[in-house]
C-alpha cells in the first residue's frame, strides 16, 4: 500500500469514528468548502458543509444512540493529487415503532490533495434499489 493510500484510508476511518462519536468537528474535518454529497434519504444532493451537516442531523434522528457506523470492506485508489475509495458500510437505527434496524450501504469518496493535505471533495452514499 502506498503512503497516499494509507493516508486516505486513515481519513475515511477517522471520519467513520467521528460519525460513531457524533463528533461534528470530526465529521466536517478534511472536507473542501465546495464539497458535494449524494445521499440515500432526501435531500438527494447537498452542497457545502452547512448542508452536509444538516444531513447528519437527520441521520442522528434515525440512529438515536445505535452507535453503528462500520466499514465492512474498503478499497482505496490514490494518485499524487486525486484519490477515491469505495466501501461497503453498515449503520443501524430505529423504525418509527422503535424497532432496531440495520442498513448496509455503499460509500464512494473522492479526495483531492491541496497544499499537501488530502481533503474530501465528494461523498456518495447509496443502497441497492428494490
Amino acid at each position: 500500500m502506498t503512503q497516499n493510500e494509507t493516508e486516505v484510508r486513515h481519513i475515511v476511518e477517522d471520519w467513520a469514528q467521528a460519525v460513531r462519536n457524533k463528533d461534528k468537528q470530526g465529521i466536517l474535518a478534511r472536507h473542501t468548502d465546495d464539497f458535494v454529497m449524494f445521499d440515500v434519504p432526501p435531500p438527494f444532493q447537498s452542497k457545502g458543509l452547512e448542508a452536509y451537516w444538516r444531513t447528519w442531523e437527520t441521520f442522528y434522528g434515525w440512529t438515536k444512540d445505535a452507535g453503528v457506523f462500520d466499514i465492512i470492506d474498503m478499497t482505496v485508489v490514490a494518485g499524487n493529487d486525486v484519490a477515491f475509495c469505495y466501501a461497503v458500510m453498515r449503520c443501524a437505527g430505529y423504525t418509527p415503532n422503535g424497532e432496531k434496524e440495520s442498513l448496509q450501504f455503499r460509500l464512494t469518496v473522492g479526495l483531492v490533495k491541496i497544499d499537501g493535505q488530502w481533503l474530501i471533495k465528494h461523498e456518495h452514499h447509496s443502497v441497492p434499489s428494490e
